[in-house]
């Protein structure tokens, strides 16, 4: 099996995976609890968030345990328009997850705000220098993502933070991190609001975090026992947090050489292909993008039908975001960077882990190689 399809979830490691089992059989207290056995699960649970809050560069007080970037998205974008005051406007992005653009319009119905799109240079990301152009000083909000999902496009936060503070003092600046923690970092966090899904970097599902700016003034998730101090209640998740944890701390442990070991697969994908005709690059460079994505269009084939081709060879891709997989029409990401026609229609997207290999990249570039020009020749008929 060659697994290229990471953007949309990864296989759990095997110490992420065995520090969640023990939890679950033999430290399986709740951490709320006044008794001794509770209080060690509590400390781990704490070691966990102060080792998150390092990578983020920021307070352990400042990071919130969420069940994943969905709602970790969520909290943030109706958190700050149920806190905010008077005329609400935000500003955000067309190519952003479903979990912010969904959310984004239905809170901004619920709250009678108004919403603006950012102007997007032809690779994905926000054209930084016309970004003044929408900030106003009755912006409540802007959420843009770090790292695109389907493009690979990477965001300059710094440089964005830096419009935001500067045209629209009064708003709160998001970012949905899902795809870009451990990936890429910053030395100072430069968001108010930072998303992340543990699921992404070999931890277990359904865990994930929130970054939340200490005197940011949001409302909080969900309500119940006052667990995560007051602002997300709910028994805590100690397996999946424990697990993410583990995650974690060997990503960044190994972080340079598996970063080179993803960059280097996703290169290698790319000569492999570059040799078939009308094979079309989507978003930025190959030096640009995300280490970790590879968005391209196989012109002359359809993705869907090109991506069940490589199933039955055992070769895992996709053509786009996991959570619009199964919806019908445009796509609306690549349709907003002037992506559309047979070049939308035939678009896949691949991405990798660091355990992908260079000879996996070789040999699905010969499967795929393989089905394109028989697909083709079907078409043709």
């Amino acid at each position: 099996m060659i697994y290229f399809d990471n953007s949309a979830t990864t296989r759990v490691l095997n110490q992420a995976a065995d520090r969640a089992s023990r939890t679950m059989t033999e430290s399986y207290f709740n951490p709320a609890a006044a008794y001794g056995a509770a209080f060690s699960v509590e400390k781990e649970m704490n070691a966990a968030r102060s080792f998150a809050a390092s990578v983020l560069h920021v307070r352990p007080e400042e990071v919130y345990f969420t069940s994943g970037g969905t709602e970790s998205n969520n909290i943030a974008v109706f958190g700050a328009l149920r806190a905010a005051r008077g005329k609400k406007r935000v500003v955000t992005t067309m190519v952003e997850h479903p979990s912010v653009y969904e959310t984004v319009l239905a809170a901004a119905k619920q709250y009678d705000a108004e919403v603006v799109y950012a102007p997007l240079n032809p690779d994905g990301t926000v054209a930084v220098e016309k970004l003044s152009e929408v900030l106003t000083p009755d912006t409540v909000l802007v959420s843009i993502m770090h790292v695109n999902n389907e493009l690979g496009s990477v965001n300059d936060l710094e440089q964005i933070g830096a419009k935001v503070r500067t045209y629209a003092p009064n708003a709160l600046f998001h970012s949905d991190g899902v795809q870009a923690f451990l990936k890429y970092g910053f030395d100072r966090m430069p968001c108010d609001l930072y998303s992340v899904s543990a699921h992404k970097f070999h931890a277990p599902k359904g865990i994930g975090l929130l970054y939340v700016r200490s005197g940011v003034r949001i409302a909080g998730g969900q309500i119940g026992g006052g667990q995560e101090r007051n602002f997300r209640s709910g028994t805590s998740n100690t397996p999946a947090i424990l697990g993410m944890d583990t995650a974690m701390r060997l990503y960044q442990e190994n972080r340079s050489v598996w970063h080179q070991n993803m960059s280097s697969v996703k290169i290698r994908l790319f000569e492999d292909l570059s040799s078939l005709p009308d094979v079309v690059l989507n978003g930025p460079s190959l030096e640009k993008g995300a280490l970790h994505i590879l968005n391209v269009s196989f012109l002359g084939v359809r993705g869907e039908v090109l991506l069940h081709a490589l199933e039955q060879k055992q070769v895992y891709v996709s053509t786009g975001s996991a959570c619009s997989a199964k919806k019908i029409g445009k796509n609306r990401i690549l349709h907003a960077v002037g992506i559309d026609g047979a070049r939308q229609e035939s678009a896949i997207r691949f991405s990798f882990c660091p355990f992908n290999t260079v000879a996996e990249a070789d040999l699905a570039s010969e499967y795929i190689a393989e089905q394109v020009q028989l697909l083709r020749r079907y078409k043709r008929r």
